[in-house]
């Protein structure tokens, strides 16, 4: 299982996670995130880590700008963009391309169909106030019922405290197609600044699972 660390923001914090070399790291491009990227410099990282721009609602001029800017591998779609939008960004852009979903109790997972020839994966983070970050998990059983062989990001939530939780899942068949859990505001020392060996000791855990 891979791992994603989004909500990445400063220089020396992202050197200390890069060091973890996780499988990708995320960095937001939403000014009314506490965790903005804004102007801040990304320091060169691990050409094992995959950066990723996350996006909400933005235009397709901005995103390419940032892409460039970055050097993202990775754009991350985490608004109501539609499936032609993730279209046009596929034919402009020569970038993975993550389209997330907010779910709840209710959430209808046939509507991923019509984004699957344009995206390379999905992400599913619990419905919030926010567009992300919101720090608490969805029922990952509703995973049973998702339709595609495209794989996933699992968000929302995830902590040290989702080990026991997380096991039982990776055994079910929700998690067939699960390719990354992604982390973010539960090991987080504030917003934009993670606690480095929680992170370690997540990943030494997750690696025995």
């Amino acid at each position: 299982m891979k791992v994603k660390v989004c909500g990445m923001k400063y220089m020396d914090n992202i050197l200390q996670v890069g060091a973890l070399q996780p499988d990708y790291m995320g960095f937001i491009f939403y000014k009314n995130s506490t965790r903005y990227i804004a102007n801040e410099l990304i320091p060169a990282l691990s050409q094992n880590i995959n950066k990723v721009g996350v996006f909400v609602d933005a235009s397709l001029k901005d995103i390419e700008i940032a892409v460039h800017k970055y050097h993202l591998q990775v754009v991350q779609l985490h608004g109501e963009e539609t499936p032609s939008f993730c279209k046009s960004l596929q034919k402009s852009l020569n970038v993975k391309i993550i389209k997330a979903f907010p779910v709840n109790d209710y959430f209808d997972f046939s509507i991923v169909r019509d984004f699957e020839p344009y995206v390379s994966f999905f992400l599913f983070d619990t419905q919030g106030k926010l567009p992300g970050g919101n720090g608490y998990s969805f029922n990952w059983s509703l995973l049973e019922s998702y339709p595609s062989n495209k794989p996933f990001f699992l968000s929302g939530g995830i902590s040290l405290d989702s080990i026991e939780s997380l096991k039982k899942f990776m055994y079910s068949s929700a998690a067939k197609h699960c390719h990354a859990i992604d982390l973010n505001s539960r090991f987080e020392v504030i917003p934009g600044v993670k606690d480095v060996e929680k992170l370690k000791a997540f990943q030494q855990i997750l690696q025995t699972l």
